[in-house]
């Protein structure tokens, strides 16, 4: 089979490898894409966008138990949990569909299967241990994304011991989960299935659920998680599971003492492992730290001509940072003028449970830690208009600020629609905002963002509503 040759060929079609050819054809590279199960990656077909969907029939479900709150009657319903999976299902698919189009659109040469360096420019695709194609290329960019991480003793057997795959397409809804892990992942899905009736138990190593968030922020959820039936145990592991013919005992160590816990599955979110193996670093210069490719700001690998992006390189593994990091590789590749590496610091994070959790910058803890004399500001929900006519009051918005220079250096928020709300942060931390830009900026009423506006006016002692 000859040889292909292109500019730039992408290995691995998630939301870093798509975005990356995408823009590489834009900017008139001849492009090419390798992926070796779907476009989109596990994001868009086993993460960010089927989860959502879940979460939303989960969110109805809510509704509809205090609809009487909103003045409806409602005696009896029921809900069918395979058509709710397979919603999901659907919405992944179009998806998919849609970058098919993409591709296509923008004239990226698809490959079906998986790519392996040869060295210097050259990579071999296999698809089935049979080669389809020998690729050569100027730049080669890493995008291979990552797996679940197993524990020992956790590993996921697909009936009883979930990973994320098996949580969000089950074949029947179980009637008890415990989670091992209390990340995005995990708690996305604790959130999922207490809101349909599970009864749900998480288990987090760490001593406050939602780790990376700041402490305060954390402690308002898991109040939240307890009040909706959640089980939370902190500080505690997984020690032992003992797997029956349809259920587990799961043994968790908390505070010198041994407890165990029955219940039909068990769902591990214990972090991600980089696809960085099998892939051909070992003939080429790249080199691994712990499993990921080390880059520089500009995803750029010790080989020459190789780039990674996305989850294989160091984190935080979110399908946003991979997008972005796509575009500053290719542009930087073309040589524009205007790329500027990115700032890990305004990379926002949300968890879609209930409530919503968002954050960006630094947590008051790390600022105080970093040096910073700061000013806190809060504001909660309850004193929001819009928040109490929409009957969602838990939740408050936290801000942070350095004390001499008026920069913002985090906000973090739990509650309703904070997902949505964080980028007006992002913005302003991204534009190197003050506290004085946010004070002057004109909120809308009513809206749930003008807490956004308080919690900033009282950091400054200046709040108008609490």
């Amino acid at each position: 089979m000859s040889e292909q040759n292109f500019d730039v060929v992408v290995v691995g079609g998630g939301p870093g490898g798509y975005v990356a050819a995408i823009r590489a054809a834009q900017l008139g590279f001849s492009t090419a894409i390798v992926e070796r199960e779907h476009l989109g990656g596990i994001c868009l077909n086993w993460g960010c966008i089927p989860t959502k969907a879940l979460l939303r029939s989960a969110e109805i479900n809510s509704l509809i138990q205090h609809a009487d709150q909103y003045g409806f009657k409602i005696d009896s319903y029921s809900f069918d949990f395979k058509k709710i999976i397979e919603r999901s299902r659907k919405v992944a698919a179009q998806l998919s569909g849609g970058i098919k189009h993409l591709m296509k659109k923008n004239k990226v040469t698809v490959f079906d299967g998986h790519g392996k360096l040869l060295g210097k420019g050259r990579l071999d695709v296999t698809k089935d241990g049979k080669n389809v194609a020998t690729i050569a290329a100027k730049h080669i960019v890493l995008a291979t994304g990552a797996r679940a991480r197993v524990l020992p003793g956790l590993e996921p057997d697909g009936k009883l011991v979930w990973t994320y795959k098996e949580a969000m397409n089950p074949e029947a809804m179980p009637k008890s989960v415990l989670v091992v892990g209390s990340g995005a992942i995990g708690i996305e899905f604790a959130s999922f299935y207490r809101q349909l009736g599970a009864d749900v138990t998480v288990v987090e190593v760490m001593d406050h659920v939602m780790p990376v968030e700041d402490a305060e922020i954390s402690a308002i959820a898991r109040k939240q998680f307890e009040k909706q039936g959640m089980k939370i145990m902190t500080g505690a592991k997984v020690v032992k599971l003992d797997r029956g013919a349809n259920d587990v005992t799961v043994h968790v160590e908390a505070g010198g003492k041994t407890e165990q816990i029955k219940v039909e599955r068990v769902i591990s979110a214990v972090g991600i492992v980089a696809n960085t193996e099998n892939i051909g670093v070992e003939n080429t210069k790249v080199k691994l730290d712990r499993g990921h490719i080390v880059v520089n700001e500009w995803l750029q690998t010790d080989e020459p001509g190789v780039y990674a992006i996305g989850d294989c390189v160091p984190g935080p593994w979110l399908a946003h940072k991979a997008s972005h990091e796509g575009v500053i590789c290719i542009e930087k590749i073309k040589g524009l003028p205007d790329v500027h590496p990115m700032k890990r610091e305004n990379i926002p994070g949300c968890t879609y449970c209930t409530p919503q959790v968002a954050s960006v910058g630094l947590t008051e803890a790390k600022a105080k830690e970093k040096g910073y004399d700061v000013k806190v500001g809060r504001f909660p929900f309850i004193g929001n208009g819009k928040a109490v006519a929409l009957g969602e009051t838990d939740g408050m918005i936290k801000t942070v600020f350095d004390a001499k220079t008026g920069e913002l250096l985090g906000a973090h928020m739990v509650g309703p629609e904070v997902t949505e709300m964080i980028q007006g942060y992002v913005v302003g931390k991204t534009m190197e905002t003050t506290e004085l830009d946010l004070m002057h900026t004109i909120f809308p009423h009513p809206t749930i963002s003008e807490a956004m506006h308080e919690s900033v006016l009282d950091a400054y002692g200046k709040a108008l509503h609490i």
